[in-house]
Order: structure tokens, then C-alpha cells, then sequence
């Protein structure tokens, strides 16, 4: 179905900022000290040096390892150890001692756990209000196997952007990621809407595994039908021989394309380039959303 294309050069687009900055090793410094787990290391995010160097960076809660073993991702899979009670206090502080103004907090999945880790979410979420007041604070979520009650613990603590990424197109999910359903995503994406209006919601597609364009619009227009504010897509980049091939490399021109079509739809902001995350330039969106005008 695909075609392995990482023996090729990759294209001139998709070449990688150093990683050589000051504050990318002071960030690092502090992340080892704090035992703290980011995203940025773990995915094998392609934008780390440049958001290390301007001082940001996705945590990671929950450990480091992941009940799920999706065929895109760089996480280490199989049977987590103990949640960590100390964690969010932890990372509060990551945050206070790095004077953000936005902080981005995901995790692994924790299928082994009843409330899916919501509740630590929501303790992250009131440790750094705390410590760190006025830092807004994106959490980038699991799908909770559609469960509402932990979505609900969530919401309640009030981030200011629920992200949670639909990844791919319907027709691959049991190909890229087996375990996860497009009914829960679009669930999570649409519940949360419901349970906190004045929440800013995002979500987020690779391309190039496999996917038609066509495809890619349809998948847009779902979540624009459950009013998600904020929508990423980026080229995805294979980590290891043993992951998912890529399918082929979208152009720079495709990209923008994309988020002219996405900006049409009625989204509100769109990040759409080759090596665009999740969370890349997050405090830049909600940071312009809350100044054009606040949801709700």
C-alpha cells in the first residue's frame, strides 16, 4: 500500500534545524534535573531545536511509556510503571523556572489506568495556575477509548486549548494506529466542545502515509462539523526502519494549499507546512485567538 521512500534524500524543505542554541542545552539541562519526560524528545520532534531555543517545550506526563503501539510513533510501548504522584508539581515548577507564558501538556496512553491519567491532567492544570499565574496552558489528550467521564475531569479544570490530534484519515486508521477509533476522536473533539464552550479546541493530521487529498477535505470538514477552532498538518517522517513507510513528500505548495482550504472551511487558524507539530507556534495561536475574540 505504501512505498518506503526513506532511502531518498529528503527534500530541501525538510531539512531540520540545528539543535546547537544555549537555550536548547540549558532546557535540556533542566528537563534531566527535574526528571521530567517532553514529547519533543521522546516523538523525535523535528522542531526541537527551534522551540527549545525560544524556551518551549510539550511535557509529557504519565511516564514515558505507552499502553498503545502505533505504527507513526516514536514512544516506547508496553507495561508502564506506576503513575508518579509528585509529577505535576514537577512540571509546574519546569514551567515556572522556564517563565512560560504557554505550556503545552500531553502524555502516553494509559489504557491501564481507569480515568486514563484525566486526573493528573487536571492536577498539571491547577499546579502550574498556581505557580506560574497567567501561563495558559494546551493539553494535548488521549482519546480515553470515548469514555465522557474522564473528558469531564479534564474540562473542568479549564485549559485554555484541548488538543487531541484525529492523525489520520478514517480509511487508515486500523493500519496506523490499530487501537484507536475516528468515532472517539471525533467524540473527544465534540464533547469537549459541548462540556466547556469558552475552550479553545485543535486537532491535527500527518500527511503522507498513504492518503488522497480528497480524503485529507473530508477529514477537515469533520472537524469543522464539530466546531474545532485550531487545525496542524505536517509532513510525516518515518523514525525507524520498523515504523510506518512514507507514502510520498507533500510540497511546500501543497501545505499552503491546505490551509488556504482549511481557513475557507472556517477554522480559525491553521498551521499547515512540512514540518509542523501539534504544538509548534501553539502560544502564538491562542495567545492571537484570545485577542481577536475570546470563544464562546
Amino acid at each position: 500500500m505504501t512505498t518506503n521512500h526513506t532511502s531518498r534524500r529528503r527534500p530541501e524543505w525538510l531539512r531540520v534545524p540545528p539543535r546547537d542554541s544555549a537555550a536548547y542545552h540549558q532546557l535540556k539541562r533542566l528537563m534531566r534535573a527535574k526528571q521530567l519526560h517532553t514529547v519533543c524528545e521522546e516523538a523525535n520532534c523535528p522542531n526541537i531545536g527551534e522551540c527549545w531555543s525560544h524556551r518551549t517545550a510539550t511535557f509529557l506526563i504519565l511516564g514515558d511509556t505507552c499502553t498503545r503501539n502505533c505504527r507513526f510513533c516514536n514512544i516506547h510501548s508496553g507495561r508502564p510503571a506506576p503513575l508518579d504522584p509528585d509529577e505535576p508539581r514537577r512540571v509546574a515548577e519546569a514551567v515556572r523556572a522556564m517563565e512560560l507564558r504557554h505550556a503545552v501538556i500531553t502524555s502516553v496512553t494509559r489504557d491501564d489506568l481507569p480515568d486514563g491519567g484525566a486526573s493528573v491532567f487536571a492536577a498539571v492544570i491547577h499546579q502550574i495556575r498556581d505557580l506560574q499565574p497567567g501561563c495558559t496552558v494546551e493539553v494535548l489528550i488521549p482519546d480515553f477509548q470515548g469514555e465522557l467521564d474522564p473528558l469531564r475531569v479534564v474540562m473542568e479544570a479549564q485549559p485554555d486549548i484541548l488538543n487531541h490530534n484525529v492523525e489520520t484519515v478514517p480509511r487508515l486508521f486500523a493500519h496506523v494506529q490499530p487501537r484507536n477509533r475516528y468515532d472517539w476522536s471525533l467524540g473527544v473533539l465534540e464533547n469537549a466542545r459541548r462540556l466547556q464552550p469558552r475552550v479553545l479546541t485543535k486537532s491535527g493530521l500527518m500527511v503522507g502515509m498513504g492518503e488522497s487529498v480528497e480524503e485529507v477535505l473530508a477529514v477537515m470538514a469533520d472537524l469543522r462539523q464539530v466546531d474545532v477552532d485550531i487545525l496542524t498538518v505536517g509532513q510525516y517522517l518515518q523514525p525507524t526502519r520498523r515504523h510506518l513507510n512514507i507514502d510520498r513528500y507533500y510540497t511546500p505548495a501543497e501545505f499552503a494549499d491546505l490551509r488556504e482550504r482549511g481557513l475557507a472551511m472556517g477554522f480559525r487558524w491553521v498551521e499547515s507546512a512540512p514540518l509542523v507539530r501539534s504544538s509548534f507556534h501553539a502560544g502564538a495561536q491562542v495567545a492571537l485567538l484570545r485577542e481577536q475574540s475570546p470563544a464562546g
